[in-house]
């Protein structure tokens, strides 16, 4: 075989040193040519970064505070965009020295090429060091000079209660709209939300129209103005006002927007209150939803609200077979709760016979829910006088002598106990001081004036909740700490003897020695059962609470 000998290498000794290397451009070699350059020249090795101390952020180029966990990516990345020379050569790897975490010190070891001259590039590893010096976001600084908010959300019902602020809160809690919120203080008519960025009350804002039908006015007022660069510091304000009507109330829509809604009748009840209001006819049963556009087109208002209910007890009923959705007519017999009671006290002489012989016959919307025997909550329109020219202008035979709104358990009401469920609140301060047994929430704590009023008011709400399911699914309700025996485990007994006597009203002449009395029933009104249709809160309804697990795990040395 024969050798055939490879092209010769030529080599050539360094001019500075004399070592052979392949020839280069520089005719230098690795260590001759890093002493003579230096590819890190206009790079600093020590820089410096913001920190915030409140907020535990970091001051990112140009000027955003960021939060970001130590040695992460993000970190990194900020520290990077702090060297200035960086984009001159071609970065290859960067990374994290350890240091103390007290230290103040964050060290980074880059390595980076550069060609230096012609086919010839150079690497070369380096160490940046960075100071963390503390200092005061925009936001931190604007809260330590009591100047906390930059945009306002004034959110207002001009209702006589505060139902619709309760509910409304549950919401907010519900869905977690609440994060970005500095405070919220009460005021008369309802609630004011303060942020510290516009943006966050825009997010209010769009959440509140997804929620209840709004209308919104923004109006922004200036702090102050540089001249120099051409910007300005603002305030911005949002007024946003619900519509005043609620659920369960009586409404009487105008001539002009009932026909555009299908030819509606003038007097219906407000059945739910969602980011439109929906309206139903108890005679007929139509319905319609009125959107927030539509309404503040051609606003009205409640001739009726829940606190001019009456108790009626349900006499008869006949279903009239028409349906819709979970509505069923049916021509029902009623007579007044309380009239009802006062036959069995009426005195000899008779002088409440005239009052107890009046029965209404009455269409109503409940035929699929009602029983005889059973009570409910309506309206008692024959006689009664409201201020309202639309109501005044409606046809004496379009208008019965008592709508019926919702039924009514009062055994349930009756039989005082503590609930086994409780709800949050918005204000940190409140559960602090009120405990876990908070009664209010935000509602009447912070500014609040007639106290007794919105005690009321959340019992009211808080009943709601118990008797309303498709309400209750719309709020977190939580366990109450130490309370489990409140709560249904299975379907509720029934009181056949006081429902026996309340069916037995058919008969107007049986006398009152025929009545059965509580003390014949064995029963008083802390032992009275609830009705056997009542729509008590299931264990499977309620969420725990994570802190006060927590709080209860470290006081047991879990």
């Amino acid at each position: 075989m024969e050798f055939t000998p490879g092209p010769a290498v030529h080599r050539v000794l360094c001019a500075d040193c004399g070592t052979v290397i392949e020839p280069n451009s520089a005719n230098l070699c690795i260590n001759c040519l890093r002493n003579s350059v230096d590819i890190t020249e206009g790079i600093p090795k020590q820089s410096s970064l913001s920190f915030c101390r409140n907020c535990e952020r970091f001051l990112s180029p140009p000027m955003t505070w960021t939060s970001v966990e130590p040695e992460s990516r993000e970190l990194l990345a900020i520290c990077l965009k702090k060297l200035k020379g960086l984009s001159k050569v071609r970065l290859v790897d960067a990374g994290f020295i350890w240091t103390e975490p007290h230290s103040k010190r964050l060290k980074v070891k880059l390595t980076i090429q550069k060609e230096v001259f012609t086919n010839t590039i150079l690497q070369q590893i380096f160490q940046v060091e960075y100071v963390v010096q503390h200092g005061q976001c925009p936001d931190c600084t604007r809260l330590a000079a009591k100047n906390t908010w930059k945009a306002m959300v004034q959110v207002r019902q001009k209702v006589p209660h505060k139902r619709t602020f309760l509910f409304l809160e549950q919401l907010i809690l519900k869905h977690n709209a609440q994060k970005d919120t500095i405070s919220v203080k009460e005021v008369k008519d309802g609630l004011d939300f303060f942020y510290s960025q516009r943006s966050h009350a825009i997010k209010m804002t769009d959440f509140l129209a997804g929620v209840v039908p709004v209308r919104m006015k923004a109006s922004e007022q200036l702090i102050s103005a540089d001249t120099h660069t051409n910007t300005a510091n603002f305030k911005y304000s949002y007024s946003v006002e619900i519509a005043p009507i609620c659920k369960d109330d009586l409404v009487v829509i105008p001539l002009k927007l009932a026909r555009s809604l299908g030819n509606m009748s003038q007097l219906a009840v407000c059945t739910r209150v969602g980011n439109s209001i929906h309206l139903t006819d108890p005679a007929t049963l139509q319905t319609c939803e009125v959107t927030a556009s539509v309404y503040w087109r051609q606003p009205f208002e409640s001739i009726a609200a829940v606190t001019d209910l009456f108790e009626f007890t349900i006499l008869d009923v006949d279903p009239s077979g028409h349906t819709k959705g979970k509505f069923v007519a049916a021509d029902a017999q009623v007579a007044r709760a309380n009239a009802f009671l006062s036959k069995h006290n009426q005195t000899d002489d008779g002088m409440d016979e005239g009052v107890l012989d009046q029965v209404y016959h009455t269409r109503t919307h409940l035929g699929g829910i009602l029983q005889p025997g059973d009570s409910a909550m309506g309206y008692h329109l024959s006689g009664s006088n409201f201020n309202s020219d639309e109501f005044a202008a409606l046809s004496p035979d379009r208008i019965p002598d008592v709508i019926l709104v919702k039924k009514a358990y009062p055994a349930a009401r009756k039989k005082h106990k503590t609930r086994a469920w409780r709800l949050k609140s918005m204000a940190k301060e409140v559960e602090e001081e009120s405990g876990p047994d908070n009664r209010k929430g935000v509602i009447g704590k912070l500014g609040g004036r007639d106290q007794k009023k919105v005690e009321q008011d959340y019992e009211i709400f808080l009943r709601d909740l118990e008797e309303d399911t498709e309400m209750r699914s719309a709020v977190n309700l939580y366990k109450t700490p130490g309370a489990g025996s409140g709560l249904a485990g299975g379907k509720n007994k029934t009181i056949k003897k006081a429902r026996e006597a309340a069916r037995s009203a058919n008969d107007m002449d049986m006398d009152e020695e025929q009545q059965p009395t509580e003390t014949e029933s064995g029963m008083d009104d802390d032992e009275a059962e609830v009705e056997a249709d009542y729509p008590e809160i299931q264990l499977d309804e309620l969420l725990d609470d994570f802190n006060e697990l927590a709080i209860a795990d470290e006081e047991a040395g879990v």
